[in-house]
């Protein structure tokens, strides 16, 4: 049986460089180059998609929509980093952690949609409290979390590495001021939640890594809940995940939560710190590891059949 072949359409994207730099030395696959002056041939693109097994979508939402339709091998399975299809019904979100029958969905599925940045962490935080009946459906949460640069896409980590650059950007900056980011539709419907969370988000002056951070009353939360019982409740969640894992008691001993410390990781931390009135939920990763190209290749071993942390470990990048 031959290598599996797999495609990566928008290469030139963070994402998708970041996807490439770790297939591409990768002896267990086959993977597919288009030329550089082809990139934008649509004949080009869907003939080599239409050959792979794996195509990975790292392209803006709209493209990403025009991209299936070039897809017509009923054996081709595509994974989507766009936000096109995080909520579409016929498609399976790329959380595998999230339990139940995750994934296994994600093993059998031909259309798979990867999580966004921000989601993933705080999904990893909220999902869990809602699922096992922990928090309300309608519960007023608030998120704010900060990111490195590399979210913005190839505009902002152009702005943010210039020779000369604007002054403000040495300063975190909020944005998405309107409440309204994109992530927030995919951040509700995989929670199950029914009251929009008010989602503040940062980007900073690092390029990769990020913490989302949602800040609770402990009285929000069913049963008499402490500091210790939440992390008991994250690690049974958890239990057996080789990415997610929930950090020994509370913050670390100098108190900060540092925002990189992930970087180039396909690893997500989680942090309950607070005292016996408020808990602080924090969710540490790398916004273009697990929250981008990890995640994506953790999808595509589990679509292939091949062990999960395949290409990630750091002794394997």
């Amino acid at each position: 049986m031959g290598k599996p072949v797999v495609y990566i359409d928008g290469r030139e994207g963070t994402a998708g460089l970041q996807i490439y730099d770790r297939l591409a030395n990768r002896g267990d696959i086959e993977l597919l180059l288009i030329d550089g002056d082809r990139r934008k041939d649509a004949a080009a693109r869907k003939e080599l998609m239409n050959a792979s097994e794996v195509v990975f979508l790292c392209l803006p939402d709209g493209a990403a929509v025009e991209a299936v339709a070039l897809v017509e091998n009923p054996g081709t399975r595509i994974i989507d980093a766009s936000t096109a299809h995080r909520t579409a019904p016929d498609w399976v979100y790329g959380f595998p952690e999230l339990g139940g029958e995750q994934r296994e969905a994600i093993r059998r599925a031909k259309r798979v949609a990867n999580p966004g940045c921000y989601a993933t962490g705080f999904i990893s935080l909220i999902a869990p409290l809602v699922r096992r009946g922990l928090l309300a459906p309608d519960a007023p949460v608030t998120c704010h979390a900060v990111s490195g640069y590399t979210g913005g896409g190839k505009k902002a980590v152009a702005r943010y590495e210039a020779a000369e650059r604007e002054k403000e950007l040495a300063s975190p900056r909020h944005y998405a001021v309107t409440l309204n980011h994109k992530h927030i539709p995919e951040m509700m419907q995989i929670c199950g939640l029914t009251r929009k969370p008010v989602f503040m988000p940062m980007i900073c002056d690092f390029p990769q890594g990020m913490v989302v951070t949602v800040p609770l009353y402990l009285d929000m939360l069913a049963g008499k809940q402490t500091l210790d019982t939440l992390r008991a409740f994250y690690r049974d969640f958890y239990a057996g995940e080789r990415f997610v894992a929930v950090r020994p008691d509370d913050a670390p001993a100098c108190g900060f939560i540092g925002s990189n410390n992930l970087a180039g990781t396909n690893d997500l931390q989680i942090f309950v710190c607070g005292n016996g009135e408020q808990v602080m939920l924090s969710a540490r990763l790398d916004n273009l590891g697990k929250g981008a190209s990890g995640a994506a290749i953790q999808n595509m071993n589990i679509m292939l059949g091949l062990p999960e942390e395949t290409g990630l470990t750091e002794q394997e990048n």
